[in-house]
């Protein structure tokens, strides 16, 4: 790593996705779940360059839309233009506030890099990217054991504590979606 400065941040490049994904790796063993992570480079590359040709268009701010690819991502470099953090992230949208906001799906900097404000420039850089774009939220998921709570209070991020989140997957998954395939209690017609 060599940094002379603060890194400099930027939207990933297919170059970067085998860096990208052993820090994915390397956050899956930070919390406990080395076990639990698959991503390939070939996924990666797939969710975050490539245009889905069966997708319609989605409105991602006022008076524009995109097909791009569903995951973002942007991340920190050193002096050698070499990875040393990312960020990959989403488009969500409030249904009560009418617009986008950005869900960051990961967030990690490799601990010799740590102290180096690649955390805090990666986040500004979504921020960034909310104001510019008119969204009205930056939100994420952080482990509960996680000691960056302090640093993300620092920024002025307040959490959620009167929100529950839900998961469904594995057999429960395939269970309900043989129900809106036309099994037990559908119709087969999709609603709305």
């Amino acid at each position: 790593m060599t940094l002379t400065g603060p890194p400099t941040i930027r939207p990933a490049r297919p170059e970067d996705v085998p860096a990208v994904v052993a820090m994915v790796h390397e956050l899956a063993e930070y919390e406990r779940a080395a076990d639990q992570c698959h991503l390939t480079e070939e996924q990666l590359t797939a969710a975050l360059f490539a245009t889905a040709p069966g997708r319609g268009a989605a409105t991602d701010a006022p008076g524009r839309s995109s097909r791009g690819p569903a995951l973002h991502g942007h991340v920190a470099v050193d002096g050698r233009d070499q990875p040393i953090g990312f960020a990959l992230w989403f488009l969500n949208f409030s249904t009560w506030a009418g617009v986008h906001g950005i869900y960051l799906e990961d967030l990690y900097v490799r601990p010799a890099a740590r102290g180096t404000g690649a955390g805090r420039s990666l986040l500004a850089a979504l921020a960034a990217i909310c104001v510019e774009r008119g969204y009205q939220r930056l939100e994420w998921w952080m482990i509960d054991w996680n000691p960056a709570a302090s640093f993300y209070a620092s920024i002025g991020a307040q959490p959620m504590k009167e929100w529950v989140p839900y998961r469904l997957s594995g057999d429960a998954l395939t269970a309900l979606a043989a129900q809106g395939r036309g099994g037990p209690h559908t119709s087969g017609r999709p609603s709305g």
